[in-house]
């Protein structure tokens, strides 16, 4: 904590006696002062670098654009770090230069000096570029340096060359990450680290990258990918290793994809991840989708449908046959809301199925079914088969190609209610493209009842977001003075609790058609997706996917910005 910095601050008279006395208050509840009136704008962060700066006589550097390499991480601990409030930046000729935001803590660097056996100088930074700095160098990192040490230690004793090394990680099998430490094998606490930072921060997928000089290792956040560590070269194949043994794959084939599965306990849940591994021109890139059943929010009412969508959608899926379509890029949702679909028609009075690749999670009172195409259990033969199987609602996990649609279709028409997705942009071209793969039309219009497109917005951080004024003609190009001319907008920041992107959770939004008969009537006159597009607006009132966005700008759920960039023009 700050304390000497705040008793400085007070004495210069750049604190008031009343902010002395808020500030002993936060420190007295074991929070830190300086951050809260920064974060709060009681204090300007350039105001107070700028007094720093020259009270101290300490160059400052814009640690934000500052990239320090591996091997000057792994030099102080994160724990020793935290402790410090010092990051190491470079390291050259037994010198070691770390960045601090508070210079009143000068003397722990000292232990730094102890630590690294090498003298420190220091250079001055914001707090808020210490935060985000420590969050990207450390987070991912607590146990790397130990590893490290460890694993050069093994690899240098006469029977422990790294190809030995990999071999003995495949004696590990019980993936429990509840004590992971350095005290393990360096490579196994490393993978470790990895996934339960990833889990903490809440991604959504890891992607492990090698190239010529780095092995970086970054999270999909929000939707946004951000880097998270970087792991030094000489355990690049033994940690691809370690994450192929985990999920089942086989470690001495690098020349072709390969697919897996992983399961660990972290805590007193359990979390599931995808793995998928492909060569790339300086080794195997990993990528894992994480699979976590508590993130996974199974109720309608609470995804992003508007009221009159909501009703629409829950139409579509309460009809005895048919087909539901949902609609987008991956990874914008689709699969949850169609098990959401699933929770709400499951009833014991019910069968219901489901053919998936892969199947995510998995579901209580629902029959699931995984296709291998290795054995030709491919969607279009698990569908007939399930077909057999007195189905009243089958899921199809996609339509991609000509076979399976034509399968689903034939289910729709014969009494069994069909969920299924499509890699289209809106809902309109979804008519469009199942006639291009080879559907007739006249089945298309006779199985289809409502299409679902949605996308995941991100949005507004709700400690940081702040006012933003909209330009009078950008309001008037985009439409929104149509259903909200005297709206109040506003636009990201960047606050510690957003790890400073502004941005914070992901809200779906929605463009829901009801197949009514004239737009099938246009379907079958061979009219353009644009027409029909124009029709369902103009006439029946469809909300597209451009409005759903902007009415979360208007909430202040989400920025302008975002809306326009995630949705395009109609």
């Amino acid at each position: 904590m700050s304390r000497k910095l705040v008793e400085l601050l007070y004495k210069e008279k750049l604190l008031t006696q009343s902010q002395y006395q808020d500030a002993e208050a936060i420190f007295k509840s074991n929070g830190d002062a300086i951050r809260q009136f920064i974060e709060k704008k009681v204090l300007s962060e350039q105001k107070l670098l700028l007094f720093l700066n020259q009270k101290f006589s300490l160059q400052s550097i814009n640690l934000a654009k500052f990239e320090v390499k591996p091997e000057v991480v792994v030099t102080i601990s994160a724990d020793l770090a935290r402790k410090a409030q010092a990051i190491p930046i470079q390291m050259s000729r037994g010198i070691l230069v770390v960045a601090i935001p508070d210079p009143t803590q000068i003397a722990f660097l000292d232990d730094i000096r102890f630590a690294t056996k090498m003298n420190v100088e220091a250079v001055l930074t914001t707090f808020t570029a210490f935060d985000a700095a420590f969050l990207k160098y450390y987070s991912g990192t607590q146990n790397l340096g130990r590893a490290l040490e460890q694993f050069k230690k093994d690899s240098q004793t006469p029977k422990g060359g790294k190809e030995e090394q990999i071999q003995q990680i495949e004696q590990f099998q019980v993936h429990d990450v509840n004590n992971a430490a350095g005290d393990d094998a360096p490579v196994i606490s490393v993978v470790n680290s990895v996934l339960t930072e990833a889990i903490r921060r809440g991604a959504s997928d890891i992607h492990v990258e090698p190239y010529e000089r780095d092995f970086r290792v970054r999270i999909r956040v929000d939707g946004t990918l951000i880097d998270v560590t970087h792991i030094p070269m000489e355990m690049k194949r033994a940690v691809v290793a370690r994450f192929k043994i985990m999920g089942r794959m086989d470690i001495a084939e690098s020349r072709v994809p390969q697919d897996g599965r992983i399961k660990i306990k972290l805590g007193n849940k359990e979390v599931d991840f995808r793995v998928n591994t492909l060569p790339t021109l300086f080794g195997e890139k990993v990528v894992l989708r994480i699979l976590s059943k508590g993130n996974l929010q199974l109720d309608l009412r609470t995804l992003g449908f508007e009221d009159r969508q909501l009703e629409i959608f829950r139409n579509g899926i309460a009809q005895p046959n048919g087909m539901v379509l949902v609609t987008g890029p991956t990874g914008s949702g689709k699969t949850t809301t169609l098990y959401s679909a699933l929770m709400e028609l499951n009833q014991v009075s019910d069968n219901l199925s489901t053919v998936e690749d892969p199947v995510e999670y998995n579901l209580e009172g629902i029959n699931q079914v995984q296709v291998n195409k290795d054995v030709g259990l491919t969607f279009a033969a698990v569908l007939r088969a399930l077909l057999r199987q007195d189905p009243d609602t089958v899921l199809v996990g996609e339509i991609r190609d000509f076979e399976t649609g034509e399968v689903a279709v034939q289910a729709a028409l014969t009494g069994h209610l069909v969920l299924s997705t499509l890699h289209t942009n809106d809902t309109v071209s979804t008519i469009t493209r199942m006639v291009n793969m080879g559907i007739e039309p006249f089945l298309v219009t006779a199985s289809v009842n409502t299409i679902v497109a949605q996308r995941l917005l991100r949005t507004l951080c709700q400690h940081c977001k702040q006012p933003t004024k909209i330009p009078a003609d950008k309001m008037e190009s985009l439409g929104i003075n149509k259903f909200a001319a005297n709206a109040k907008f506003y636009g990201p920041k960047g606050c510690k609790e957003c790890n400073n992107t502004g941005y914070k959770g992901r809200v779906a939004i929605y463009e829901v058609l009801e197949y009514f008969s004239e737009l099938k009537e246009m379907t079958l006159a061979g009219r353009t997706a644009i027409e029909i597009k124009r029709t369902a607006v103009e006439q029946y009132g469809l909300q597209t996917l451009r409005v759903s966005a902007l009415k979360k700008a208007v909430e202040g759920r989400t920025s302008v910005d975002e809306a326009v960039s995630m949705t395009a023009e109609q």
